[in-house]
This record gives structure tokens, sequence and C-alpha cells, in this order.
């Protein structure tokens, strides 16, 4: 109708008439849909008030990623992509009141194509900001805590066409990438838009649902996250003066069957979470360790704990709490974890008297050789502990850089350095008559 009415103007008409006539189209059109809302009960697209768009999804739709799925409901689409990472990964929050860090990470894009614009991607939007911070409350409380995650949780959501609701549809997505991913959430997180028409005589009707059109034409976008049993987060923006309570409760009341009927919907998908992870997330094992144990196992300017990581090609992270050490080893398979472990269990490993170790021959004195029996650990090994016999020079029997058993025969309680004996280990020598 825009159309036909501009083509029968002059050029001139056109250009001096143009700003006009869309203002004008704009407040007809806006009058028109919203009457017939009021008045029909009928929608843009033909559904009643109540009705839910058609929904389709999928997981492991990127097979290389940690946890995948794709959401869709009627012409708004989410890709949505699980990270898992270690504590290196968390984020960092250093605001002017707040300090500490998060283990739960989501972003949301939302790229000009995904609504038909052919523009560049500029810097992040502030709209992109609140989505991806609504996802993210809507998501958190669900998410394993303290003993049950030892994971940094990244999700990522692209939004690859949008007509109304795209955050909840990423909220929906982000529930089953994270069930894909092997997490194991609490209870799956569903998500609805709802809407408002209401006019000066109280009439108003309340929209599941709604697209964009809507969410731009009508009084209110009231979007409402949560589970089979309760609200997990809700976001309201209205164009009017107010609501009563009535309809405050009935929009509640619509979103929690709406709710209801999408979880359905994605639970027909994939109904819990996976037993285990798949097979190329990164594994990752912790081991507790006296606090004063710490700077054994990170070295002098971090050279043991980056040559454990680098030989062994795991990931490692220590945090100090409660008076402990709390050392996370990463890696993507199971012999570099045991590796990293092993190399660790043997730095804090307290030695005993009367253990038998396999060390190296670290450096010959005259008085006898100091052996590495773990690493950073160095115990005496004297001139008259090597044989039975009595000998000249250490080097009649050692040499540098050798490998020789020994037994731990004293500890010094003051100095803590270690007496090691090879002869005790060795058979005695038959005595003559």
């Amino acid at each position: 109708i825009k159309v036909e009415l501009i083509e029968t103007l002059s050029e001139e008409e056109q250009e001096e008439s143009d700003f006009l006539i869309g203002n004008y189209f704009h407040d007809v059109e806006k009058k028109a849909i919203r009457n017939l809302l009021l008045d029909e009960g009928i929608r843009l697209d033909g559904r009643k008030s109540t009705d839910i768009r058609p929904i389709w999804s999928e997981i492991d739709y990127l097979p290389a990623a940690h946890g995948s799925s794709i959401f869709t409901r009627g012409e708004t689409q989410s890709l949505t992509t699980v990270t898992l990472g270690t504590r290196m990964d968390e984020k960092i929050i250093d605001e002017v009141l707040v300090q500490g860090r998060d283990k739960f990470l989501l972003h949301y894009n939302f790229p000009p194509f995904s609504t038909g614009d052919a523009r560049p991607v500029r810097g992040l939007s502030r709209r992109e900001v609140g989505h991806g911070n609504l996802a993210h409350r809507a998501l958190k409380g669900m998410l394993p805590s303290g003993e049950d995650n030892t994971y940094t949780i990244r999700i990522v959501s692209d939004i690859l066409e949008s007509n109304g609701s795209s955050s909840m549809a990423t909220v929906c997505a982000g529930t089953l990438a994270l069930m894909d991913a092997g997490i194991q959430i609490k209870r799956p997180v569903s998500g609805i838009a709802m809407g408002l028409i209401m006019d000066n005589e109280d009439r108003y009707t309340v929209l599941s649902d709604i697209l964009g059109d809507e969410d731009h034409l009508g009084d209110m976008d009231f979007k409402v996250t949560g589970t089979e049993k309760g609200i997990t987060a809700c976001q309201m923006d209205i164009k009017v003066d107010g609501m009563s309570y009535e309809i405050l409760e009935k929009a509640l009341d619509q979103a929690n069957e709406g709710r209801n009927h999408i979880l359905g919907k994605m639970l027909e998908t994939m109904d819990a979470p996976r037993e285990d992870f798949k097979p190329h997330v990164p594994r990752i094992e912790k081991i507790i360790i006296p606090k004063d144990m710490i700077g054994a196992v990170i070295g002098p300017g971090g050279k043991i704990i980056q040559e454990i990581q680098e030989t062994t090609g795991t990931v490692i992270t220590i945090e100090e709490k409660d008076e402990k050490g709390i050392v996370m080893v990463s890696a993507t398979n199971k012999e570099s974890i045991d590796a990293g472990m092993a190399r660790i269990k043997a730095i804090v490993v307290v030695p005993e008297v009367g253990t038998i170790y396999k060390g190296k021959v670290k450096s010959i004195v005259a008085f006898g050789a100091f052996i590495e029996i773990l690493p950073g650990k160095d115990g005496l090994l004297h001139i008259s502990e090597i044989e039975h016999r009595r000998l000249k020079t250490v080097d009649e029997v050692l040499k540098e850089g050798e490998m020789v058993e020994v037994k731990i025969i004293d500890i010094d309680q003051k100095s803590g350095k270690l007496k090691l004996s090879r002869k005790a280990l060795l058979p005695k020598p038959e005595q003559k008559d």
C-alpha cells in the first residue's frame, strides 16, 4: 500500500513527502495490528495469543566442539557451542567494587545478517551485552558448583536468523549444548518472550513467543526463563505507564505454559546430560598438597612447573585455599595426566627412613656424591656408604648422570638433609677366616 501511494506522486512530491508518508504509514500500521489483536485475537502470522511457533533442535551439530546445539523457533535460530577449559581460562573480575573470578562465561553474538542487513560487524553493542547477561543469569544457577565442576565453561551463541526472542533461543540452545558437553546441570532451562497489547479502554491481550514486529509495535517485552520447578531469570521492558496485577499474573501463567511446552520439545531432542564427556574434551584431575609444598612444585621463577608442563603436555594450575594447595592437572589424554600427577607427587612426597629410591648422580665431591632421589630433592651418599670395601675415590664406582639405587638411612631433624646408603642394599661380603 505504501509503495502504491508513493508511485502516484511526482518525483518532487516524493522527495518532499517521503518522511511524512513513512511516519503516517507506521502509525496506521501500528493501529491496525493492535486493533486486529484486540478485536479478533489474530496475530501477524495468524497464530492465537497463546500459540508457540514451530520448534526444532539438534545436538552435536558441530562435532569438533566440546558441546554444541542448534535451536530454531519460527524464524529465530541460535547455533551454540560449549568449550570446557581450565582455571587459567576463568574470567577475572576487576571492577571498582567487585573483584574475583567467574568460571562461567556466556557470549551472545548478533551479526547483521541475522536480520537481513548487509553491513560490517562493528564493536559489541549494548543490546548484545544485555541479552548475553540475561542468558548468563538464566543458566548459571543450574550449573554444578564446587567439587562437582572443575571446568571453566564458556558458551557462545551465534544468532543465525532473528525474528524476536533471540536471547531466549540462546537459553534453550545453551541448555542443550551443556547437556551435549556432558555438564551435569541440575535441571534443563527454557525461555520465552511475552508481549502485551492494551488500549485506553482497559482491553488487553497477552502474547506468547512474540515476533520482532509485535515487540516493536506492542507495549511489553517480558522475557522469562526457568525450569519445570520455577523461574531462573526474567526481564521486562514496557512502553506504558504501568500495568495491573491481573495482567502480570496472566503474563506469568501464560509464560509458564509456554516455557513448559518449549521444554518438552527440547527434551525430545535430549532429555539428560551425557554420562561422560566427549573423547576430545580435556580431562582434569585434582590433588591437594601441603601449603608449604606449593613453592617446591612451582620452583624458582616457575622453572619446575613449566618444565613439568612442557615434558608431560599438561596444563597445571595451583590455588591456595584453606591453608592447602589445590593443584589441577589438565590434558587431552590420560597418559599425560598420569605423568604430570606422578611428577607432582614425587615432589610433594615426604621421604621416610628405610625407603628405597632410584636416583641420579647429580654431582661428585671428595667425600661422596649427591643423589637426586626425587625432583628437587637431593641426598648425600657418603663415600663410606657406597660399598662395603674402602674406596679411595668416588669415581671408582660412580659417574655423574648415572642412575643408582639408594636407601634413606637417616634424616636430619633440624635441616631435613637426607643421608643415603648404597651398601645397605648390597649383600655383605663373606668374612675370611
